[in-house]
């Protein structure tokens, strides 16, 4: 192994192990943090110096993108001006490893004239920053992963990894959705991806086969193959969904039963098949097809009556998968 090589896992471990041991840190402080941020009537201001304000940036773009009203204030910037920014009903939350950043330092009396609370992210509990903090988050770390114990890495990690935690933890606090999530990333690739809806790419009329529960099988497999489908979706005498017939249940029946095309297909099909409402986003029937180990799914309306077919094939040429 190379000495570089030795190097890069070295600093893997180091650093993967700060964060393995902010799992401990988590508790009734961490509680208080989401309860403090979930009652915000304003907005969550990020500010750090150095390092820790680049993590602070990314921090405030995952809390503003997963539904929680953020932006990130440069503490330098701040002492000069900026802290205008800043509200009673807004809450801040500091960046700083040692807690005695001096210009974070400077921003403590103000910030308490405010009235705006103050939530930390420390590796020092004695700090001034702590002391003063409404919230103190941990997130201390026994060594640096650079060699000389100057460059931050594993606590800048530490930081990093926390806010993730304090982002999903709101995010789920919050019922965000995926078209919440739409809602923000409307952009690119991803935005087209998140915007598409399972009738954007269902397959539907003569490429859905849709037979009566009464229908004998036979008439049902030329459907099929008029529709060059894989399937056929099976209805009621109202046309609501009950069942599916596709080649596995064909495959299944016809080794017992080499009649099996004489006979009506509610006796063969597969009964009560996953669906989703017709409204619904295209990655919801991709997350219900992986989660059941299905190739596809049917989309009806709010009358249980089936409308088209969304097959994983389809997600794929969609670029959900």
């Amino acid at each position: 192994m190379s000495k570089c090589t030795r190097i890069a896992k070295e600093v893997l471990r180091i650093e993967s192990e700060a964060i393995k041991k902010l799992i401990k840190s988590i508790g009734s402080d961490f509680e208080k943090a989401v309860d403090t941020i979930m009652g915000c009537r304003g907005r969550v201001v990020i500010t750090g110096m150095g390092k820790p304000g680049i993590i602070g940036q990314k921090i405030s773009a995952t809390l503003s993108s997963t539904g929680t009203a953020s932006l990130f204030m440069h503490p330098a910037d701040a002492i000069h001006g900026d802290l205008g920014r800043v509200k009673k009903d807004d809450i801040i939350i500091a960046l700083s490893n040692s807690g005695e950043t001096g210009e974070i330092k400077k921003l403590l009396p103000i910030i308490k004239k405010i009235g705006a609370k103050l939530i930390s992210f420390t590796g020092n509990k004695s700090s001034a920053l702590a002391e003063n903090s409404d919230v103190t988050l941990y997130v201390g770390v026994e060594k640096e992963a650079c060699p000389l114990g100057l460059a931050p890495t594993a606590s800048t990690t530490a930081m990093l990894a926390m806010g993730d935690a304090l982002s999903i933890a709101l995010l789920k606090a919050k019922g965000f959705r995926v078209e919440d999530f739409a809602f923000y990333h409307p952009g690119g690739t991803l935005g087209r991806k998140l915007w598409l809806r399972v009738e954007d790419v269902m397959r539907k009329g003569k490429a859905h086969p849709v037979v009566r529960e009464d229908a004998v099988l036979k008439k049902v497999l030329y459907a099929v193959t008029r529709a060059r489908a894989g399937s056929a979706t099976v209805v009621d005498k109202k046309g609501r969904l009950i069942g599916i017939f596709t080649d596995g249940d064909l495959r299944r029946h016809l080794e017992s039963d080499p009649a099996i095309i004489t006979r009506k297909v509610k006796d063969v099909m597969t009964p009560k098949p996953a669906s989703i409402v017709k409204g619904r986003m295209a990655v919801e029937a991709l997350r219900i097809l992986q989660n059941k180990k299905i190739d596809e799914i049917l989309v009806v309306d709010k009358k249980s009556r089936p409308v088209g077919l969304v097959d994983v094939q389809d997600l794929l040429k969609a670029g959900l998968v």
